[in-house]
């Protein structure tokens, strides 16, 4: 590629690796940004809003087996 930057998974035009990104970045809207975006005042808030979110979706969160 031009930027030298490869893809992930798959070739040009696939989508495997879309739907679970868009899906991961959907529930951050819902969970994140649509709910607490009234009440930041700075970009340091919304870092530390967007770290809390990743911190609790990759450790905390409830992670059913086999589901």
């Amino acid at each position: 590629m031009e930027a030298g930057i490869t893809g992930s998974i798959g070739t040009v035009g696939d989508a495997l690796d879309n739907a679970l990104m868009e899906s991961t970045i959907g529930l951050f809207k819902t969970e994140v940004i649509f709910h607490e975006r009234e009440i930041w005042h700075t970009w340091r808030q919304v870092e530390q809003a967007t770290a809390s979110w990743v911190y609790w979706y990759n450790h905390q969160r409830l992670h059913l087996e086999g589901s």
